[in-house]
């Protein structure tokens, strides 16, 4: 098998490298992530310039016609910078809810404008109660004249403050945990009847809570078909934990660079901390970590690009992993950095946050154990 770049991924690759390096040092970021609203709308426009906002569409939307791999390319280079600006919820979340349930005309009117920087966006999907079931959903948007009232509350929506428009998940018909009756809105977040509350999570990303009264939207508003949204749901969720999988090889790989840096040139009792063999034994152990996360994403990436749905299983292991392998390396990377490790100016502490926050976003490892086994006894 080739696992070898294209010319095209290798210069994304390389342009989102420079751009880390060069424009979003540790100072830099942590400047951002203090400010009034927690992203650079400069970066973001460059990054809308650079075509990175356009890797996952279609070209006939003005995008860049990628796959899977492409978008994994990005969330590795992404993740090794630590980078907060919204392409997660808005670029592989809402963007990408649109190109799949969305009709040609919602295709033509909200993809160019994903792709060109001008939409801010996030996915309303979390309720209080659900906890991993996305088909647990109390929201509901009812029947009225030509159009639907929207009424519920979403918690930890990903860039849910600065979003000017959010796909919502409501019940449209049904009981609150059935599989059927789930509809997808495209929701304008200043509407009439949305009350935020806007809160910073442990990684420096900005959520909120969005409870919704009574809020009156068009028929157009209505993404894909009535009552059948958790399939195309579900499809989504794979390929963004793929995607988040990818940022978190690309944190780990970070990591074990930044600590074995450190470990060769922080002396203890005249020598490099790093020729103790029990600490070279440790980063060997991180490094084959990584290495495993690596090697199983790839096979989640040639797996899903054959076919979606071969790569169920894999996807569900690959979460598992990366949670128990997260875990162990940022622990690692800590341990060895010792007391400074754990101070809020270095920047160890903060990779190992973002790692967290991926562990338990669409499912943690206990929920896709779990879901592993029945899907494997289910093939």
């Amino acid at each position: 098998m080739n696992f070898d770049f294209t010319e095209e991924q290798q210069m994304v690759r390389d342009s989102i490298a420079r751009f880390v390096q060069d424009d979003y040092d540790w100072d830099t970021r942590k400047s951002i992530v203090a400010s009034e609203k927690g992203l650079s709308p400069d970066n973001w426009k460059l990054f809308a310039e650079l075509g990175w906002l356009s890797i996952p569409f279609a070209e006939e939307h003005g995008g860049f016609g990628g796959n899977i791999v492409d978008l994994s390319v990005v969330m590795e280079e992404l993740g090794k910078g630590l980078v907060v600006e919204p392409y997660f919820p808005t670029v592989v979340l809402f963007g990408g809810l649109i190109a799949r349930a969305g009709n040609d005309a919602q295709r033509a009117e909200w993809l160019p404008r994903v792709i060109g920087g001008d939409v801010l966006g996030g996915f309303a999907y979390v309720e209080r109660q659900s906890r991993f079931a996305l088909h647990d959903c109390l929201t509901t948007a009812t029947s009225s004249g030509d159009g639907f009232v929207l009424n519920g509350e979403k918690v930890v929506v990903f860039n849910g403050e600065q979003a000017d428009h959010l796909v919502v998940l409501a019940r449209t018909s049904g009981e609150q945990s059935d599989r059927t009756g789930l509809s997808l809105f495209i929701v304008e977040a200043s509407a009439a009847g949305i009350d935020k509350m806007n809160y910073p999570m442990m990684d420096g990303q900005r959520v909120a809570n969005v409870t919704f009264k009574d809020v009156a939207l068009p028929a157009d508003a209505l993404l894909g078909e009535e009552g059948q949204a958790l399939a195309l749901v579900e499809a989504l969720v794979d390929e963004a934990i793929i995607a988040l999988a990818s940022e978190a090889v690309g944190i780990m790989g970070v990591l074990n660079t930044k600590t074995l840096e450190y470990a060769k040139t922080r002396e203890q009792f005249g020598v490099a901390i790093g020729s103790y063999q029990a600490l070279q034994h440790r980063m060997v152990d991180t490094m084959m970590a990584y290495e495993q996360c690596k090697s199983l994403l790839f096979k989640a990436l040639c797996e899903y690009k054959q076919d979606p749905a071969m790569a169920a299983e894999t996807i569900h292991a690959l979460k598992v992993l990366i949670d128990r392998n997260a875990k162990h390396v940022f622990g690692e990377a800590i341990q060895i950095h010792g007391g400074m490790g754990m101070t809020d100016e270095l920047d160890i502490g903060h990779y190992a946050k973002r790692l967290m926050m991926i562990n338990t976003t669409f499912g943690d490892a206990n929920f896709h154990r779990n879901r592993f086994v029945e899907t494997a006894f289910a093939a």
